[in-house]
């Protein structure tokens, strides 16, 4: 069994960069000799030492033997009591010491963050999608998608005029949520397909756990045909992986509020058609083209650092191409207003509406070329040249044109599915996921409250898996407080990032659904792709090793609770 002593902590501070708290360790009297087995033992509740007189190991088979004998006195209640409350006041102590005032902004939000080993020195062709990749978009854009499917909704589908009063809610949704068309129910899912608890809403009312657990026949647990297929769109739940369904999310929230509380009957299958449909003719009728067209100052940001980035690459040598699902003359402008008039001259590829993800999967539709005004030729393409501009199409034809296959090519796209699952899976190229949430999350990250909150709330889930051997009623009385406790730190640090549905990335201690898929997805992953004029193109990035839970790391719960995970097989032994 591992056990940590006050050299071991000071190493730990070492090892943080906190070499004056190492000195002061010392001063901290957490364990001390057990005189019966050269184990170490907790100090008392109020930080002396208990005198090196027996270990935990030694007082839990003493407590156990007295209970069999039904000898069990209120001293052994009152020493559990004093023993509990020790390592929960040494622990509490031992975070603190370890996490310093003023210990933050550990995390660069300008990072590139790898899932998988790559190296750019070996990337000669790099692409890239348009929309929220090449160009990011300010918030208002949403608020504007909202309004306009709002005013679809009541004009053209004849919805009740009272949903005009709902406005758009930037801080009310996140990417990644689940919606139970049947059940009108918007929840957010972790990878083992479980519904986060107190995520679940119906409208923009948050749905009791009691009754979410009710709804799917006894628990939260989301079965995995209904979830989803290869794109994340199951039969009856559906999966919000576009930065653009935002303003469809909250839209969708508020149409059903509106009936909910108007007690109107409605059917949530037309609803959720309607919705989406109408969300739909925002794009597909061009208005959000427009709309960016005539105000680009207001809606692109970052335009220098795209023509930054994009330069780099070509002065080193590497080829470039564009595939995106946006028409010619919306990314024109687009490109002009960030690039230059001569942003063509940067890629040796352009492929305008393409049509992903099928534009990666079917091999029937061919290239078509178009000229200066937007025209079609009737031409048949054999060769993709530099300068022209090409419609549709399909990665096959793509591939045997240009020869570029494999690990050479990296493609970078905000979509999971339509830009960068194909890709990944069935044709070998390296991925990189644009994820412009990334940027704030790390902020939050980084603050002061969300690391010690983290800090002490691993350190006391650790410490309850350790002290639930103590079976007495006092110690399950304290340690049900505990348990409330960790409950009020989980929703802590969810709400630091979203009242309504935390992190993007986390539920409570597992990842996200979009999480799973982030990593199954990319190699990298980063809040724009700007984050590249951060790195060397020689530069290879190396993930870290992620601990499996059977590798027993150093991680905090550990450390603290002076045990290297589990199994504590000598403790537990009376359980049996």
């Amino acid at each position: 069994m591992f056990v940590l002593t006050e050299r071991m902590a000071a190493g730990v501070f070492k090892c943080l960069g906190l070499q004056q708290k190492a000195v002061e360790y010392s001063r901290v009297q957490l364990v001390s000799a057990c005189q019966c087995c050269r184990k170490v033992c907790c100090a008392s509740a109020e930080g002396k030492d208990t005198g090196g007189s027996t270990c935990h190991q030694h007082q839990q088979k003493r407590a156990s033997d007295l209970s069999v004998s039904g000898k069990s006195s209120a001293f052994e209640k009152s020493d559990n009591k004093t023993y509990l409350w020790a390592r929960y006041n040494a622990m509490k102590r031992l975070v603190y010491d370890l996490l310093p005032p003023g210990v933050c902004n550990l995390l660069n939000p300008a990072s590139i963050y790898a899932n998988n080993e790559i190296s750019l020195q070996d990337i000669e062709i790099y692409g890239f999608d348009y929309d929220y990749t090449l160009a990011q978009y300010s918030s208002s854009l949403h608020t504007m998608i909202f309004n306009t499917a709002r005013e679809i909704l009541i004009e053209q589908y004849k919805y009740p005029q009272g949903i005009r009063s709902y406005e758009y809610i930037p801080s009310f949704a996140i990417r990644g949520l689940h919606y139970d068309v049947q059940k009108s129910l918007l929840m957010k899912i972790d990878a083992f397909y479980y519904v986060q608890s107190g995520t679940a809403y119906r409208g923009l009312t948050p749905v009791a756990d009691e009754e979410v657990i009710e709804m799917y026949g006894g628990t939260q647990h989301i079965p995995l045909y209904q979830v989803s297929d290869f794109y994340g769109k199951g039969p009856s739940i559906k999966q919000f992986m576009d930065i653009f369904s935002l303003p469809e999310i909250t839209l969708l929230a508020s149409v059903n509020d509106y009936f909910i509380t108007h007690n109107i009957e409605f059917d949530q299958g037309h609803l959720y058609k309607d919705v989406t449909d109408a969300i739909q003719d925002v794009h597909v009728k061009g208005l959000m083209y427009e709309w960016i067209e005539k105000d680009m100052e207001k809606y692109i940001l970052h335009g220098d650092k795209t023509y930054a980035v994009l330069n780099r690459l070509v002065n080193n040598g590497k080829k470039l191409f564009l595939i995106t699902n946006s028409p010619f003359s919306f990314v024109d402008k687009g490109m002009k207003y960030m690039v230059g008039k001569n942003w063509r001259d940067l890629f040796d590829v352009i492929i305008i509406q393409a049509e992903k993800p099928s534009f990666f999967t079917d091999r029937r539709k061919p290239f078509r070329r178009l000229n200066e005004n937007g025209s079609l030729h009737w031409d048949k393409i054999s060769r993709l040249e530099k300068g022209q501009i090409y419609r549709q199409g399909n990665l096959f034809d793509f591939l045997q044109m240009t020869g570029w296959r494999g690990s050479k090519v990296l493609y970078f796209g905000d979509h999971l599915y339509s830009d960068l699952a194909d890709l990944m899976l069935r044709h070998g190229w390296r991925t990189g996921a644009i994820v412009p949430e990334l940027h704030t999350e790390i902020q939050i990250v980084n603050t002061e409250q969300y690391l010690h909150t983290l800090t002490w709330l691993q350190a006391l889930t650790g410490l309850l898996e350790r002290m639930q051997v103590h079976q007495d009623a006092e110690s399950q009385t304290i340690l049900l407080e505990w348990r409330k406790e960790r409950h009020e730190l989980r929703s802590v640090t969810k709400n630091l990032f979203n009242p309504q549905f935390g992190s993007i990335f986390r539920t409570y201690h597992n990842p996200t659904y979009f999480s799973q898929r982030l990593c199954r997805f990319s190699d990298l992953y980063m809040a724009s792709i700007s984050c590249l004029l951060n790195y060397d193109l020689q530069f290879t990035f190396y993930p870290r090793r992620t601990p499996l839970q059977h590798e027993a790391p150093l991680w905090m719960d550990q450390l603290c609770t002076g045990c290297m995970k589990t199994p504590f097989l000598e403790e537990m032994v009376h359980i049996r």
